[in-house]
């Protein structure tokens, strides 16, 4: 009996503390300037430079053999990507050297703009 009363208090203490412990984590915040913060619902545009290796009207994607992305801690990779604008694909070809925009989508990362 005496050890049940004992679990029992000690959940109940671990249980209290816990909203005060999250408090604690939003305090931490204070100082912080939330401007500088996507705000919810916006996306954030990565920038990469990259050579084309393929391009697939048909599908909607290039591949590209891109530079490392400093915003998502990517390093160098070749990848395919959807486009926002399919008729940007009738201005790439192989092994065309370009600077490009994307972002996250439902289903990967999908490309924005191209310079």
């Amino acid at each position: 009996m005496k050890k049940t009363l004992i679990g029992s208090f000690a959940i109940a203490l671990v249980l209290s503390s816990t909203p005060l412990a999250a408090q604690q984590k939003m305090d931490d915040m204070k100082g912080m300037d939330m401007s500088t913060m996507p705000a919810a619902g916006d996306q954030v545009v990565h920038i990469a430079k990259g050579t084309v290796k393929k391009v697939d009207a048909e599908a909607g994607v290039v591949t590209l053999a891109h530079g490392p992305v400093e915003s998502l801690n990517w390093p160098s990779m070749t990848m395919g990507f959807k486009v926002k604008d399919t008729t940007v694909l009738d201005q790439l070809s192989v092994g065309q050297t370009v600077e490009f925009e994307f972002v996250s989508a439902d289903k990967g990362y999908v490309i924005s703009g191209v310079k």
